[in-house]
Parts: structure tokens; C-alpha cells; sequence
């Protein structure tokens, strides 16, 4: 269940910095916004720890910070699988991924902790 909830959040908050920010970030449809949403979640699950892993030592030098690089990573990685789901650029990315980690953690606390 906990899959569906994250898939949808992912959804709604592709498709709200989509709107918000069309210069950096472009989406085809609600249908791309759903399935890179669900390739994020299946990502974050498996890729995501292995990065973390590897990248522990600059993440420690850098106070946490590279966490940000490997979230966008994670994005880029969602863009390169699916068309219709395009950053214009590597920054781009990392200002997606920004938002959706203050995002995410605001929903993540206020709305699926039990």
C-alpha cells in the first residue's frame, strides 16, 4: 500500500512542478507523470540504497548535501527510461529534486505516519 501512496504523491508533485516550473522541467501527460512516478518508487527501492552505500564518504565530507546529487541522479535516471518526462539540464534536476524532498517529507510526516 505504502507503493501507491508514494507513486501517487510522485504523480501529483511531477505534475505541479511541471506547471510551476515549465523553463526546467517538462512532462507530457498525466499518464508519463503516473508511470515515472512509479519507476521513481521502484528506483528509490533498489538503485537509490546502492548509491547511498557508495556514496557515503562525500555525503559525510558534505553534511548531507550530496544527498541532493543523488536524488537528481535518481530523476535523471527516470528521464533517461521514459520519454515525455524531460530536465533541461543537470540543475534542473537538482531543483526538482529539492522541492520534491521538502515535499516528500512534509506529506511523508503529515500524512503517512501512523
Amino acid at each position: 500500500m505504502k507503493i501507491i501512496y508514494q507513486t501517487l504523491i510522485n504523480t501529483l508533485l511531477f505534475m505541479a512542478i511541471a506547471r510551476l516550473l515549465p523553463t526546467i522541467f517538462y512532462l507530457d501527460d498525466w499518464l508519463t507523470a503516473v508511470i515515472a512516478g512509479f519507476v521513481l518508487v521502484l528506483l528509490n527501492m533498489t538503485i537509490k540504497p546502492i548509491l547511498k552505500i557508495v556514496s557515503f564518504p562525500i555525503t559525510f565530507l558534505t553534511f548531507g548535501l550530496f544527498s541532493i546529487v543523488i536524488n537528481a541522479l535518481t530523476l535523471e535516471i527516470v528521464a533517461a527510461l521514459l520519454s515525455g518526462f524531460v530536465f533541461y539540464g543537470f540543475g534542473a534536476a537538482m531543483i526538482v529534486a529539492i522541492i520534491m524532498s521538502i515535499a516528500n517529507a512534509f506529506v511523508g510526516y503529515h500524512v503517512l505516519r501512523k
